[in-house]
């Protein structure tokens, strides 16, 4: 058994054995990696078919939506602008309301000192005359007051 060319022999055979496994073992490995590489190119030819039109949809949703944002924010200053208006607009409507009742007031004011001097008994010809004035009616008739008379001018 020291015969060297046994051992070759044999290294060879045991050699042949261990790739004869590997390429039996490998033969599956790649049938599936060549129908992955077909599935791959089956992709890669639909998504180069369809990508690009999706891709510009999408660029061109994007700027739609953008000028969609611009409209809404350009409705919603002019909505600002309204509710000013309509503020303002209550505002004014407010103080003229508040106008009207003074005005209103005054009116029922000035009704019902009409009507209690037209409903005020007038006093006839003759006692007007006799009634002497009140003395502090005209201030510039001199006045009845005396010294004697007037507690204040006592004071004095």
């Amino acid at each position: 058994m020291t015969d060297p060319f046994f051992f070759l022999a044999l290294s060879l055979l045991l050699v042949a054995v261990a790739l004869t496994s590997v390429l039996i073992a490998l033969i599956p490995a790649v049938q599936e990696i060549a129908r992955v590489a077909r599935s791959i190119e089956r992709l890669a030819d639909t998504l180069s078919r369809d990508l690009p039109p999706t891709l510009e949809a999408i660029r061109l949703t994007g700027l739609e939506i953008s000028d969609l944002t611009d409209d809404v924010s350009q409705g919603v200053q002019r909505a600002g602008r309204v509710v000013q208006k309509v503020d303002q607009s209550l505002e004014g409507t407010r103080r003229q309301v508040q106008n009207a009742q003074i005005s209103g007031r005054s009116l029922w004011v000035g009704v019902q000192a009409a009507w209690q001097t037209w409903r005020r008994p007038r006093p006839s010809r003759s006692s007007r005359l006799r009634l002497p004035p009140p003395e502090d009616a005209n201030p510039s008739l001199p006045s009845r007051r005396t010294p004697e008379t007037d507690p204040e001018d006592r004071r004095r």
